[in-house]
C-alpha cells in the first residue's frame, strides 16, 4: 500500500531523469504517461475516503487526461496520427467529472444527486461562456482565425479556474485540512501550467516534451497524495453554491442578449455553451419543482388518515401548538358501540361507517373548524370561539349520530361521546381534553365539559 502511495512520485522521478539524460519519443510516450497512470494507482490505494464516488470519479477524470496525452504523444512521432482535435477533447473531458469528485473529497460522504451534477455542469459552461466570450476574440488574431485551436486553449484555464474555485469553496465551508490544502496546491500547479501554457501559445513559443508538460504530471501527483491526507469528517450538505448556480446562467442570458443586439461581435460557437447553460437551467428548475411537489405531498400524506382522508393526530398536534394563542376549544370525540360492528360484520364495513362518520361530522362543523381522525374510532376538533359555542358544536356532532347508518343493506346504529376542554394557553389543552372525553364516557353523559 505504501509503494501505491509514492507510486507517481516515483514514476515522476524516472520521468525526469530519462527526460534529461535521454533525448527520445519513446520517454515521451513510455515514461509521460506512466505518471498519471501511477497517480490513478495511488488515488484508488487511498484509504479512509469516505465518499464512494470520489476515487472512482477522479480516477476516470485523470483516465480521459491519459487518454489525451497517449494521442497527443503517438502523433508526434508515429505514422498513424490523430488530429489535435481529438486529444483536446479527451484533455477537457478531465473537468467536468473532476468537478464533481474533487469538492466531494473534502466533506464527508453523501449521496451524489442528479442536481449536483447538473449543477457542476451549469457553473462549467455558464463561466465557460464567458470566458470564451472575453477571451476569444482578442486572441482570434494570434492563432490565424483557428477557432477550434482558440477554443480549446482557452477553455483549459477557464475550466482550471473554475475547477480551483469550487475547490477552494469546499474548502472553506467545510474548514481546514491538511487533505483540503495539498488538494489546492495540486489543483494550483495543473491550473497555472495551463496558463503559461496559453501564453506560450499565443506567443508561438510552446514546444512539445518540454519541461512545462512536467507541471501537468506534478499537479496530479499532488492530487493523489491528498487522497492520502487527513480531512475533515463532519457531514456537509453543501454542494454548489446557489449563488455561483445563478450567476452562470444570467451571464449566458446576458450574452445571449449581446449576441442579438451584435450578432458579429462575439465568435459564433459562444452560443452553444450559453444555449446549453440555460438548457440544463430549465431542466434543473423542472427536476426541482418536481422534487419539491413530491415532498410536498409525502409530507400531506404524512399528516393525512389514508381512510377517512381528514387530518390525523400528527397533524392536529401539531395545529394545537399554534393554536394555544387563539380563544377556542379543543373536542376529543370517541365512538359509542363501534367495537361490535366491527366484530359483527367485519372491518370493511367499520371502515365504510367510519368514513360516514367523517363525512356527517364534516357537514355539522362550522367553517374555519379543523376535524381530525386520532385513529380507531377517536376524532378531534379544533374549534374558535367561545366555549359555549363549543358546547354547542358538540352537541351538533353528537346529533349526527342520532339517525342510523344504512351500509349493504344493513341498519347500523352509533352514539358519541365528547370530551370540550377550553383552551387557556396552556400546554395541557390535549390532556384536559382527553380526560373530558373518558368522563363523558364512563358516566354517560353524551357531552362534558372542562
Amino acid at each position: 500500500m505504501h509503494l501505491a502511495r509514492w507510486a507517481g512520485l516515483i514514476t515522476l522521478g524516472i520521468y525526469i531523469s530519462l527526460h534529461q539524460g535521454v533525448s527520445s519519443n519513446w520517454v515521451e510516450l513510455i515514461a509521460y504517461n506512466l505518471v498519471p497512470l501511477a497517480a490513478i494507482l495511488s488515488i484508488l490505494s487511498a484509504p479512509r475516503i469516505s465518499d464512494r464516488f470520489t476515487k472512482p470519479f477522479t480516477a476516470i477524470s485523470i483516465g480521459l487526461w491519459l487518454v489525451g496525452s497517449l494521442l497527443a504523444s503517438s502523433s508526434s512521432f508515429l505514422p498513424a496520427t490523430f488530429g489535435q482535435e481529438i486529444s483536446d477533447l479527451f484533455y477537457l473531458l478531465f473537468y467536468p467529472i473532476a468537478l464533481i469528485s474533487l469538492p466531494r473529497l473534502l466533506v464527508a460522504s453523501r449521496k451524489l444527486r442528479l442536481l449536483e451534477i447538473i449543477d457542476a455542469s451549469i457553473v462549467g459552461l455558464g463561466l465557460g461562456t464567458l470566458g470564451s466570450a472575453v477571451f476569444l476574440k482578442p486572441l482570434l488574431p494570434h492563432f490565424g482565425g483557428d477557432l477550434s485551436g482558440t477554443f480549446f486553449a482557452v477553455m483549459f484555464p477557464i475550466s482550471d479556474v473554475i475547477l480551483l474555485a469550487i475547490v477552494i469553496a469546499a474548502m472553506a465551508a467545510q474548514g481546514f485540512s491538511y487533505r483540503g490544502l495539498i488538494l489546492c496546491v495540486g489543483t494550483s500547479l495543473y491550473a497555472l501550467t495551463d496558463f503559461i501554457f496559453l501564453w506560450q501559445q499565443t506567443n508561438n513559443q510552446y514546444l512539445f516534451g518540454s519541461w512545462l508538460d512536467t507541471g501537468w504530471l506534478l499537479g496530479f501527483v499532488v492530487i493523489a497524495e491528498s487522497f492520502w491526507q487527513t480531512g475533515v469528517d463532519e457531514e456537509s450538505g453543501n454542494g454548489l453554491s446557489p449563488i455561483l448556480v445563478s450567476i452562470s446562467v444570467s451571464l449566458s442570458a446576458t450574452l445571449l442578449a449581446l449576441i442579438a443586439i451584435r450578432p458579429h461581435y462575439f465568435p459564433t460557437f459562444v452560443l452553444v455553451p450559453a444555449i446549453a447553460t440555460l438548457a440544463l437551467a430549465f431542466t434543473r428548475m423542472a427536476i426541482a419543482l418536481t422534487q419539491a411537489r413530491n415532498i410536498g405531498e409525502e409530507r400531506i400524506l404524512a399528516r393525512t388518515d389514508e381512510l377517512t382522508g381528514l387530518p390525523n393526530r400528527r397533524r392536529l398536534v401539531s395545529e394545537i401548538d399554534s393554536f394555544l394563542e387563539k380563544q377556542g376549544s379543543l373536542l376529543l370525540l370517541d365512538l359509542d358501540g363501534f367495537k361490535p360492528i366491527n366484530d359483527i360484520h367485519g372491518h370493511e364495513t367499520g371502515d365504510k361507517v367510519l368514513q360516514q362518520v367523517a363525512m356527517r361530522f364534516e357537514r355539522a362543523l362550522p367553517a374555519g373548524a379543523l376535524l381530525a381522525r386520532l385513529g380507531g374510532d377517536e376524532f378531534g376538533v379544533l374549534i374558535e370561539g367561545k366555549q359555549d359555542s363549543a358546547v354547542e358544536v358538540a352537541l351538533a356532532l353528537k346529533a349526527t349520530l342520532s339517525y342510523p347508518f344504512h351500509i349493504n343493506n344493513q341498519e347500523i346504529r352509533l352514539g358519541v361521546s365528547v370530551g370540550v376542554a377550553e383552551n387557556k394557553g396552556e400546554p395541557d389543552l390535549l390532556v384536559r381534553a382527553d380526560n373530558a372525553m373518558y368522563k363523558a364516557k364512563r358516566e354517560g353523559l353524551g357531552v362534558y365539559q372542562l
